[in-house]
């Protein structure tokens, strides 16, 4: 079934673009949420205008994002979540808390940007894919690592007291 695009749908076209797509798809998600209309010469005419305008959105935000993206060069993010003895985290570390972690640095990310093949459930360093468009990715390190920091034992603590309790 084609269908004209009424807004940007990532991985099938832009706003003007007339694109096939399964009778099913366009149903039941294109037209329902009015990202879509049938190819008439009316609504091709119609959206003359919004085509031309989201050109142009499109490549501010493109400047945006290869600007985002010069400067998230060797960036890692540390984010403390609390575990067991074992290492596993008692929640998850997903794309909401990447894209947080890297927000307080300052750089602008979105969690929808973060791919993940599936949430970090462990203390550990993982590589994720910060994907700002189909063509701008960058590679970021995160380290999940356990809540306050190290494991503090009792015996140092005991000695700190002691040879406080002496001077």
């Amino acid at each position: 079934m084609q269908v004209l695009l009424l807004k940007d749908v990532r991985r099938l076209g832009h706003v003007g673009d007339i694109v096939d797509v399964k009778t099913a798809y366009a149903r039941n998600f294109l037209l329902p949420q009015r990202m879509a209309a049938a190819p008439t010469a009316e609504n091709i005419k119609a959206i003359e205008s919004e085509k031309t305008r989201a050109a142009e959105e499109r490549a501010r935000k493109l400047r945006e994002y290869a600007d985002a993206l010069a400067r998230m060069t060797d960036v890692s993010v540390t984010i403390e979540a609390a575990a067991n003895p074992e290492g596993t985290l008692y929640g998850s570390v997903g794309q909401r808390e990447i894209a947080a972690a890297l927000n307080a640095q300052g750089h602008a990310v979105l969690a929808e940007h973060v791919e993940l093949d599936a949430p970090i459930r462990t203390l550990d360093n993982v590589m994720v894919t910060i994907r700002f468009t189909d063509e701008l990715s960058a590679q970021v390190k995160v380290w999940v690592v356990r809540e306050g920091g190290h494991v503090e034992s009792p015996e140092p603590d005991t000695d700190v007291e002691e040879t406080a309790d002496e001077s």
